[in-house]
């Protein structure tokens, strides 16, 4: 992946200088084998296991001081968000709309969000309620180890998926499904929740088709590591390694294939008309 002239963004809270949380966490009490599943997973709405109240924001949270670590990885993200702001910026001008760009949280262990207590374990994810991206940087190497899914495009993946949530909030997709979790059961909201997040990753691979050629220059190898990091969160997969079957009416997040299949038509089409996951049933046959 070979950036052109691209622009870290601004938009950025970098609370890695921080204390990790300390007295500012709220609560916690997150049972041990649901952090087992969502370290796993990317994205979706976490306040259904956050929790349900809104804590305090962070007060003086300062970047961090000297040479960090994981700087490197700080100055990928804000090039990558850089990157969606500008694409964004641009597809929601071409409707007459105004994208409203989110802030991207960099953290380290644990940090507060609108939606209740943001740790380590929980991997990447989106909050709607105060409209920001949280991510602590270390999941990079979890997504290269755990998940044998390493380079620059799996981890521009990452951070492209969570803006595709905030598009989704912008478009006022996210709160019909928000609307529909007080009238359905669980698992009829469960098949909400899957299309919902299969149109992130179609909105991940949009923001990449546009992008390519614009910010970055993506050879085979690149789409490829993107591809196997949306292979490897499958909830097939996941259900698989952590509980030795597979539930369907558990899926949240789709099947491994059709996350693939939505990241790539995003990719391929760059067209958002033909993202309408949530009435589309041309991935209902893939295994």
């Amino acid at each position: 992946m070979r950036w052109l002239n691209q622009n870290e963004s601004e938009n950025v809270e970098d609370r890695r200088g921080s204390s990790g949380g300390g007295g500012l966490l709220v609560g916690g009490g997150i049972g041990s084998v649901v952090i087992a599943v969502i370290v796993m997973l990317l994205g979706g709405d976490p306040s259904q296991i956050l929790n349900s109240s809104a804590p305090e924001e962070q007060s003086a949270s300062q970047a961090p001081t000297g040479p960090q670590p994981d700087d490197k990885a700080a100055q990928f993200t804000r090039l990558v968000l850089g990157s969606t702001e500008k694409v964004w910026t641009d597809l929601f001008a071409k409707q007459g709309a105004q994208y409203r760009k989110p802030v991207l949280v960099m953290f380290r262990g644990a940090t507060t969000s609108g939606c209740g207590t943001a740790q380590e374990e929980m991997g990447p994810f989106y909050c709607p309620l105060d409209q920001k991206v949280y991510i602590d940087l270390s999941f990079y190497d979890l997504l290269a180890q755990r998940f044998q899914a390493p380079g620059d495009f799996a981890m521009a993946y990452v951070v492209a998926h969570e803006i595709g949530h905030h598009v989704q909030k912008q478009l006022g997709i996210m709160d019909k499904t928000d609307e529909l979790r007080q009238r359905l059961s669980q698992r009829e909201y469960n098949r909400v929740s899957v299309r919902l997040e299969l149109q992130a990753d179609f909105f991940a691979g949009v923001w990449a088709h546009h992008a390519q050629g614009q910010s970055f220059v993506l050879d085979e190898n690149d789409v490829e590591s993107a591809l196997t990091a949306a292979n490897a969160i499958g909830d097939d997969k996941i259900q698989e390694e952590t509980q030795g079957r597979v539930v369907p009416d558990a899926f949240t997040h789709g099947t491994s294939a059709q996350r693939v299949y939505w990241f790539k038509k995003g990719l391929r089409t760059g067209d958002l008309s033909q993202g309408d996951t949530f009435n589309s049933r041309e991935d209902a046959n893939l295994q």
